[in-house]
Parts: structure tokens; C-alpha cells; sequence
């Protein structure tokens, strides 16, 4: 099955909470937690989605090379500015069970600008 989403307008938490519960399958009668269900979502319009600036020079995405001194630090705004797509895609991804399915289900995740 084919979805599309259009993010114009909305808030970035609300839509991301959209797209995780059609990309597991939960809106088919036939739902089943431990398979990868063959939805493709499109997610159309990212670029426009609702993000205030205070959200965008607040939020901090952090990550750790596993050496000392290896904590990088990288705000919203710096992420959007590379591409306005990370940080919807990054939203998804948290909000997607932490298993083996999580890299599967990403994969049907389609983000245009």
C-alpha cells in the first residue's frame, strides 16, 4: 500500500507520530507487531513543515565517537540547513521501536522537500 503524507503546516512531532503508526501498520486491520508490513509512506513538503525558531536553536542532536573528547554536538537549525529532510527523518527514527524492525521500517520512508 501507498500513503502520502503532506507535512505543509504542521508541527514536527505530530506529524512524525503520523507517519510512525502508518509505517507499522496500525491503521490495517490485520496488524502484527513482529512483521515489517509493505507499506511505502511519501512524505511530501518536509521543507515546509511548522518548526519555531526556538525550537530550532534549542533542540540538540547529540552523538558520541566512542573516544574521549569525541562528543559532537549539532543544533536543528545547522541540521536543516544541510538538509530540511534529516530532521523530520530523525524524528521518525526515534519514535520507531528500538528492535530489529526500526532499520527495516525506515527503508518504506520516502521524504521529499
Amino acid at each position: 500500500m501507498d500513503y502520502v503524507l503532506d507535512l505543509k503546516g504542521k508541527s514536527l512531532g505530530r506529524s512524525a507520530t503520523e507517519a510512525v503508526i502508518i509505517l507499522r501498520g496500525k491503521r490495517n486491520a490485520d496488524f502484527t507487531p513482529n512483521l515489517v508490513p509493505d507499506i511505502k509512506l511519501k512524505a511530501i513538503n518536509a521543507a515546509k513543515l511548522d518548526i519555531k525558531d526556538k525550537k530550532k536553536e534549542g533542540k540538540i542532536y547529540t552523538r558520541y565517537s566512542g573516544y574521549p573528547g569525541g562528543l559532537k554536538k549539532t543544533s536543528m537549525k545547522e541540521l536543516m540547513a544541510k538538509d530540511e529532510r534529516e530532521a523530520f527523518r530523525k524524528a521518525v527514527w526515534g519514535m520507531l521501536p528500538k528492535n530489529k524492525l526500526r532499520s527495516r521500517l525506515i527503508k518504506n520512508l520516502i521524504i521529499e522537500k
